[in-house]
């Protein structure tokens, strides 16, 4: 299977290019989001809104203010696990949290994870000696929990309510039953795979060891707790009725986040939502948008002003010369690796 798998993406590779086709996915899924968008959103009512927003009990908000700080304390794992994984376990675990936590919430609301989060996880572990290639091995590992946790909560979760996922994929139920299917059937090969020997990819200071079949695992419960707080907190900013069941919000949740992320818009933009309110048509569009407005205060803006005044004050006191901490490395925070990669390959040549 992973043969066939390699050989298709070596076909589109030589063919075509990943990079183009990626962007015209981005594309694409803005477009169709930005039209629904306009299409669903032309004749909403804004004192229904805040109507909505004033009627959400406060208990309500609590909870979900409480799922989303576990969301984020699970996302601390994220870089804990990855450490452990490229063999560099004497980080401690408080500044993995730092850094889990920081690189997730910048990284969510600018957009381009890979390249902000990257540049926060850099910014603090080269205080403690990892080079920039070892933060972009912590950035791939990070990255591979997130989607095999994607992946098996999806493939669950579509299993078992098939017909959550039409308003998305305008698919019938049978049809979204048999994809999820295969995604777990790719899922379980490849933890096969992984637990059938040492596996590595990536060549020369780039080769990362994957994780033995146990530690997928291991991955896949994080990603299972990160994905199962982050649902829980928008189901409980839903109006009470029409009851749609948490397992159906789970697959909407799932979809629009997966959609949200290809499109590389800062935190899904208008991807996310889009796909909710396409979703969830039972709800009136008035309270619904009210639930995704407090979800955005909660998981986004919330954290990333955390994570900013975090990061301010730790600039603070390096800048006072503070001996508790260790002083990083002069790089520019926005190209961390360019000059680090490029010293390191000519050291290897």
């Amino acid at each position: 299977m992973f043969k066939a798998l390699r050989a298709v993406a070596r076909f589109f590779q030589d063919t075509i290019g990943w990079n183009r086709i990626g962007v015209v996915l981005s594309l694409t899924i803005i477009a169709v989001a930005a039209a629904v968008l306009f299409h669903m959103l032309r004749n909403l009512d804004v004192d229904g809104v805040f109507a909505a927003l004033k009627a959400t009990p406060h208990v309500d908000i609590a909870v979900a203010a409480l799922c989303v700080a576990g969301g984020y304390f699970t996302l601390t794992f994220y870089d804990w696990f990855a450490l452990r994984t490229i063999g560099r376990a004497e980080i401690p675990y408080r500044i993995a949290a730092l850094s889990g936590f920081t690189s997730y919430a910048v990284g969510h609301n600018i957009g381009a994870t890979v390249f902000t989060g990257g540049a926060v996880r850099y910014r603090i572990y080269s205080a403690f000696g990892l080079s920039a290639i070892e933060v972009a091995k912590i950035c791939f590992v990070a990255g591979l929990t997130f989607w095999l946790g994607n992946a098996t909560v999806l493939g669950l979760s579509v299993t078992v309510e098939p017909h959550a996922a039409g308003p998305i994929t305008q698919l019938p139920g049978w049809i979204n039953r048999l994809i999820a299917l295969a995604i777990l059937a790719v899922l379980f090969s490849y933890i096969g795979w992984v637990w059938s020997a040492p596996r590595e990819i990536g060549q020369r200071e780039w080769k990362v060891r994957l994780p033995n079949g146990p530690s997928t695992l291991v991955q896949i419960v994080i990603g299972l707790f990160d994905l199962g707080f982050c649902a829980l907190a928008m189901y409980m900013l839903l109006p009470s009725e029409p009851n749609i069941g948490f397992v159906t919000l789970l697959v909407v949740f799932v979809s629009a986040t997966m959609l949200g992320f290809a499109s590389h818009a800062p935190g899904g933009l208008g991807v996310f939502d889009a796909a909710m309110l396409v979703a969830l048509w039972q709800f009136p569009k008035e309270d619904l948008v009210a639930g995704l407005l407090l979800f955005r205060v909660l998981y986004y803006l919330v954290p990333f002003a955390i994570a900013l005044a975090i990061l301010g004050a730790r600039e603070l006191l390096y800048m006072r010369g503070h001996k508790v901490l260790p002083r990083p490395r002069p790089v520019e925070v926005a190209e961390p690796f360019i000059s680090e990669i490029e010293r390191e390959k000519s050291d290897a040549d």
